[in-house]
């Protein structure tokens, strides 16, 4: 179940590349942030979120690259999968075992 994004990857990838660009020219970074994003149509925060996890794959600010955060989320579904295996197996044993007890010997 894959979330379909609005934006395709050169949109992005153009639109980190033009507030690391044009940064100098505005009196912030937030200031070049929100006019680009409005140019692509996106909001501020957003294009904001796009650039610091462009950073973190570079390496310029701590924090999860975006392949680490991939496995990270594919681990955690793996996880789920397997504690919820576990339960209906514990709870397979715990049925088969009463019947068991429950039946009657020969």
């Amino acid at each position: 179940m894959s979330r379909q994004t609005r934006y395709s990857p050169e949109v992005r990838e153009g639109a980190v590349r033009l507030v690391s660009e044009h940064a100098g020219e505005y009196r912030s970074q937030w200031a070049a942030i929100c006019l680009i994003a409005a140019k692509i149509g996106c909001t501020g925060e957003t294009l904001r979120s796009w650039v610091i996890q462009s950073q973190r794959d570079q390496g310029v600010k701590p924090g999860l690259t975006s392949d680490e955060r991939k496995r990270l989320k594919e681990l955690e579904r793996e996880n789920r999968e397997l504690r919820r295996a576990n339960e209906i197996l514990r709870k397979a044993s715990a049925f088969f075992a009463q019947a068991e007890l429950d039946r009657r010997p020969r």
